[in-house]
């Protein structure tokens, strides 16, 4: 018999789970998409990579054997990677992880490293390039294909719980989003990976990664033989609220400033709520 939406996520997200996310900050989660919703996914990036929207970048050297590419906040216009976010177990986890009364969708985001790809992800936190302030989010790290341990996504355990640390261009190292000295710079993690609590996971199709959106993460290039598509969700919850940057988030949200004041909930059309307490998932 297949499962429903709440059976698998009441098997996987257990008590221990929910609070290894609360003191880790990053958590793995095996087996949570079946077969055909990972196939539906793969086919939805496909899609994307075939037609990047205006916000899609490089994120690669032009010298770099492979390839690294990324696009952003496609969901309305993409229907494979809607009918994921709406049906699969997705908004159920992040509900079940943040808790709370309702959980909104903050937007999504596709990245693609394609073999031979060097470009490393530098270390960083997600939550001081965003136009968001609180502590109620969760990221999700969805790969449809497999991810050798080298290649993931690692974290710094209980680096969520701050300080925010500046955050600088990937290219350039510049600081764009807060004045320069206004954060502390972040340590040579990779430099002194022993002196760190470093967690990190091989990853199959169905398997995700579920992280806070301030604890420091970063991944490696993909080898000769490895392609790596993976779709990340963020989701926010009822604290969160809106907090206008003097540069362009990452993501951008044209016209955001002007139709949502500076403090103000995430009631917006563009994050709709996707699951409520005692309802569970709720249609967009």
């Amino acid at each position: 018999m297949t499962e429903t939406i709440q059976q698998r996520v009441a098997r996987a997200v257990t008590e221990d789970l929910v609070e290894a996310f609360r003191t880790d900050g990053a958590v793995c989660i095996r087996n949570i998409f079946s077969n055909d919703e990972v196939a539906l996914l793969r086919k939805a990036i496909d899609h994307n990579l075939s037609a990047p929207s205006p916000r899609a970048k490089v994120a690669s050297h032009p010298d770099d054997p492979g390839w690294f590419f990324e696009d952003f906040c496609n969901w309305q216009d993409n229907a494979g990677y809607r009918r994921f976010i709406m049906e699969s177990p997705a908004p159920s986890v992040a509900g079940a992880l943040v808790g709370g009364e309702v959980v909104r969708l903050y937007h999504d985001h596709v990245l693609v490293k394609e073999p031979n790809t060097r470009q490393r992800t530098p270390w960083h936190q997600d939550q001081p390039y965003y136009n968001i302030a609180g502590e109620m989010n969760i990221s999700m790290w969805i790969p449809v294909d497999p991810v050798a341990r080298e290649s993931t996504l690692e974290f710094v355990a209980g680096s969520h719980r701050g300080p925010w640390l500046m955050p600088r261009t990937f290219m350039e190292s510049e600081a764009r989003w807060f004045p320069e000295g206004s954060l502390a710079d972040l340590p040579d993690i990779e430099r002194h990976r022993s002196a760190y609590p470093i967690l990190g996971w091989a990853l199959e199709p169905g398997d995700m990664v579920c992280f806070h959106m301030l604890t420091l993460h970063a991944s490696g290039g993909v080898g000769g033989d490895r392609r790596r598509r993976a779709f990340s969700l963020r989701f926010i919850g009822e604290d969160i609220r809106h907090k206008p940057r003097p540069w362009r988030t990452s993501p951008d949200f044209p016209g955001l400033k002007e139709a949502l004041a500076e403090d103000a909930p995430m009631a917006h059309p563009l994050f709709p709520v996707l699951w409520r307490a005692g309802e569970g998932q709720v249609s967009a």
